[in-house]
Parts: structure tokens; C-alpha cells; sequence
């Protein structure tokens, strides 16, 4: 799998449960007024997130036991600040630090606490490196504790069904967040769960799909989030679109939400060998056009992310943690699109973060055959794509 299962079908679920972390942590003190997250600012419309522009890295994102490690050169992050920017985020699944065979798929209760210490300092030490060169950093638990949204793992129990499960959870924010506790809140953030979404059958992503309740992404969010917060109250938390939308439930959590910048599919996932198994089906790409029986306009894409830009007008951070485009879509389509995504995102304080730096999603070495690529160090640079980023 060259990126992670795609949720393009993925829906929630619908599951009462009350959770919350084995040591009830006290609800928090008000915010400062000053703080990144405080809900005394007024609700203007002006993001309560700052407008971070940069890259996915995703060195220990991958969920599958198979998966090797390739660590990013400190070089790469000098390219980015070089270039304008200021965000990495790094998504990571949480068995790349604990202490057990990197080939072992099924993960038991008692491996979840494993931590390698190790392990650790090689995530990091790549954090370090981002923050070198001003880099702000989001950490994401794109696989944690009872829930991926990708395939190639086992876990021992359901994040959203069991307490066991979000106990381990906040037990991993808890001890990143210590990690970091005294880091400034301007250098690194936490994003909760990558694409949240409910299983029958947490293993198999075959399995049906649907929608989970508000009231338990809340109480799920709100346990990790006092984690969190319980050793610095100020950090930046952020929780991820529920099932790819806005979520007003967690709106009173003082906490950002990540939307994503791939709608519509067909342009951002056009033949991608994982999300469309028989790619001889897919409608052609256009920009602005009519796609698998639909038109797609600018006035389509603003009515999709209506929802995202109220919330900011509600007072709730948001920003754009993936967006991008597979290497199939045509190169003129892929920036016309992606410069009106832009344009919708950035024009409302909306930051981003492209999938990838490097690679098939990326703007190094992302093997497009009909881009007249850039030599970048002995890699191959995306000129038009960059300048295109660069002016948002």
C-alpha cells in the first residue's frame, strides 16, 4: 500500500458507551486569555488556529508489520522552511515505538504498553529536526490504540467499544504530551486519531461501516484531551473530521478540528490502485466538469466545506491536515482544482498540510508522467505545484 486505505466509504457508528481514562482527570482551569485554544476570544469568524502551511512526513505512519522505517534527511527540512513554509505533520502508528517484533501483526492487550524508549527518541529526534528550522509539528496517532483506519493490523480491542481500549489511549497522549510538556505550545500540537470511524469488526475494513454518535467521539475526544492537557493546559489538540465531516459536537471541548482537502475523489484519488480497484470504470477528470454523472465547480466545492468555515465562525480551530493529489490526475487538472481548494481554505485562515513532501502525492520524486520536472538536489521537483503552495 503506497498510502493508507482511502475513506472514501468509510462511515461511523453508532455505539453508547461512557468512557473515559482509568484516573479521572479534574475538569481543567479556564484557559488564559491568552492561550491558543481559549474560548474567551470572540467568536469573529477569525481562526482560532493558526494558518500553518506544509507537509505531510509520514516516516512511521504505516500500520503494516512489514512496513521499514525510512527516516526523512535533515536536509529536507531546511528545503521546507527554505521554501515558506512552517507545518510538518507526522502521523504515526503507535506499535513503530513499542518494544515487541516489528513483523508482529496481532498486538495484545499487554503489548499496547511496551513503550521502547529507543523508539522513542528516533520520533523524536525527527521532531527535533522539524523544529530546527521552525518547523511547527502535529503529532498524529494514525494508528492508536483499538483503531486504524488502514489494513494490516490486528488490535486486541475496539477504541470506540472499550474502556480498555481509551485507557490505553489517553495513556499514550499522556506520555507524549509529558514528553513535550515543556516545549512551547508555538512548536508541536496533537492530532488525536486519524479519520475516526466505527467497525463491527475493528480488523477487517471490509466489514460495514457507520456513523459514530457524537456523544461518544466527544467523550472519547474529551478524555484524551484532559490527558493531554492535565500536563500543559495550554497545547494545541486537535480531533479529526468524523467519518470526513465537520463534527459541531466537540465544538465545546476547546479543541481544533482537521478537515481534509481531497473532495472530490475522483480528481484527488483518480486511479489510485486502492481506492478504485478496476481504474478502467473512472470518468475522466476535469476541472471544472462533469465526473461520474456529477458536476464539479468551485461553487460545489465551497458549498462542500460550508460546514468547516461555520465552525471557524463558531469560534473552533480548523485546519487542512491531508489534502493533495494522486499521481494519475492529469497535472493541468490536479492545479486547477487544487488552487481553487486552496483558495476556499486559505482565503478563510485555513491552513494546510499536503500529502505528501515526497512521493506519489508529493512535490519531490512524485513520478507524474507529464510534469517537466526540476532538478532539486538529485531529486525531482514539481515547480508548478510548489509556486502554487507558495502563493497561499
Amino acid at each position: 500500500m503506497t498510502r493508507r486505505t482511502f475513506l472514501r466509504n468509510v462511515g461511523l457508528a453508532t455505539v453508547a458507551h461512557v468512557v473515559g481514562c482509568t484516573k479521572v482527570i479534574p475538569e481543567l482551569a479556564a484557559l488564559t486569555a491568552n492561550s491558543v485554544n481559549s474560548n474567551t476570544e470572540s467568536k469573529s469568524g477569525k481562526n482560532k488556529l493558526p494558518k500553518w502551511k506544509g507537509f505531510n512526513i509520514p516516516d512511521y505512519f504505516q500500520p503494516d508489520p512489514w512496513y521499514e522505517i525510512k527516516h526523512t534527511p535533515e536536509e529536507y527540512f531546511k528545503w521546507v522552511a527554505d521554501w515558506g513554509f512552517d507545518f510538518i505533520r507526522m502521523p504515526v502508528a503507535y506499535p513503530t515505538y513499542l518494544n515487541i517484533s516489528p513483523k508482529k501483526q496481532f498486538i495484545s492487550a499487554e503489548d499496547v504498553y511496551k513503550i521502547d524508549e529507543n523508539k522513542v527518541e528516533q520520533i523524536e529526534k525527527t521532531i527535533y529536526l522539524a523544529q530546527k528550522y521552525n518547523l511547527h509539528v502535529s503529532l498524529n496517532l494514525h494508528r492508536a490504540p483499538g483503531y486504524c483506519v488502514s489494513t494490516g493490523y490486528n488490535e486486541p480491542y475496539n477504541l470506540w467499544n472499550d474502556k480498555s481500549a481509551q485507557d490505553a489511549f489517553c495513556h499514550h497522549w499522556s506520555f507524549w504530551a509529558k514528553r513535550f510538556k515543556n516545549i512551547s505550545t508555538g512548536k508541536i500540537s496533537f492530532d488525536l486519531v486519524n479519520e475516526p470511524c466505527y467497525r463491527e469488526n475493528i480488523n477487517d475494513t471490509k466489514s460495514k461501516t457507520t456513523a459514530v454518535p457524537g456523544t461518544l467521539y466527544h467523550n472519547v475526544a474529551k478524555a484524551a484531551t484532559e490527558a493531554i492537557r492535565k500536563e500543559n493546559r495550554n497545547f494545541y489538540v486537535i480531533a479529526e473530521a468524523n467519518n470526513g465531516y465537520a463534527a459541531p459536537e466537540l465544538a465545546d471541548l476547546n479543541i481544533g478540528q482537521s478537515c481534509r482537502g481531497y473532495y472530490p475523489y475522483e480528481i484527488s484519488h483518480y486511479k489510485a490502485p486502492w481506492v478504485y480497484p478496476d481504474p478502467a470504470y473512472q470518468p475522466t477528470p476535469l476541472w471544472p466538469g462533469n465526473m461520474g454523472g456529477r458536476y464539479y465547480d468551485r461553487a460545489a466545492m465551497e458549498e462542500y466545506y460550508k460546514p468547516w468555515l461555520n465552525l471557524v465562525k463558531q469560534g473552533v480551530g480548523v485546519h487542512c491536515g491531508e489534502c493533495g493529489c494522486w499521481k494519475q490526475t492529469p497535472h493541468d487538472v490536479f492545479l486547477a482544482w487544487f488552487g481553487d481548494v486552496l483558495d476556499i481554505l486559505t482565503g478563510n485562515g485555513i491552513g494546510f498540510a499536503l500529502w505528501e513532501l515526497k512521493g506519489d502525492f508529493g512535490m519531490l520524486n512524485s513520478n507524474r508522467s507529464d510534469v517537466q520536472y526540476e532538478n532539486w538536489y538529485g531529486h525531482k521537483l514539481d515547480k508548478k505545484l510548489l509556486k502554487l503552495l507558495q502563493s497561499k
